[in-house]
């Protein structure tokens, strides 16, 4: 590799780690390349990437960067799982690594936070941007259907209500 493709991938590098919303640090001394293939297509189905790339140029992308923490990580074979959701990264690396003992996460960083083994399990136990999305959603659109539904039914429904609510406001 000559001086001007160590520079390209620095600088995708770079653009890696300042992009992410967690980047999930890993060896993977012995997987096999079906089980790398693996991997990368349980990161794309979830929204993000599996890079492998030399720990030195990894370094020196990380330089000046928010997870520049994750510097003492890099020794060894080590792979970099990433992606722009917070959580999506994390919830693949624990899950490949429940099958494949061979996948030994070391770490990572989720913005400026620096997490150890733990920290990974921990995010990637937290719900999705998707599945917040979505609780949010149906948190709000809860009492509209509910209204709906009021308005929607038979007369003598909401007669009743009605006279329940105006037997409370008697007594």
């Amino acid at each position: 590799m000559d001086r001007a493709q160590k520079e390209k991938v620095v600088d995708e590098l770079g653009q890696i780690f300042e992009s992410s919303g967690v980047v999930v640090v890993a060896h993977y001394t012995g997987l096999t390349v079906a089980q790398m293939q693996d991997l990368r297509i349980r990161a794309s189905e979830a929204g993000g990437a599996v890079r492998v790339a030399k720990n030195r140029l990894a370094k020196i992308a990380l330089d000046g960067k928010p997870c520049e923490s994750i510097g003492d990580l890099l020794t060894g074979m080590t792979v970099l799982t990433y992606s722009e959701d917070p959580v999506a990264a994390a919830k693949v690396a624990e899950d490949f690594a429940k099958t494949h003992d061979k996948f030994v996460i070391l770490g990572g960083a989720m913005g400026e936070n620096a997490l150890d083994r733990a920290g990974v399990a921990a995010v990637s136990k937290m719900p999705s941007r998707e599945e917040l999305i979505a609780s949010i959603v149906g948190c709000i659109g809860a009492p509209a259907s509910n209204i709906a539904g009021a308005i929607g039914a038979p007369a003598s429904n909401i007669a009743s209500i009605l006279s329940t609510i105006e037997d409370k406001a008697a007594a």
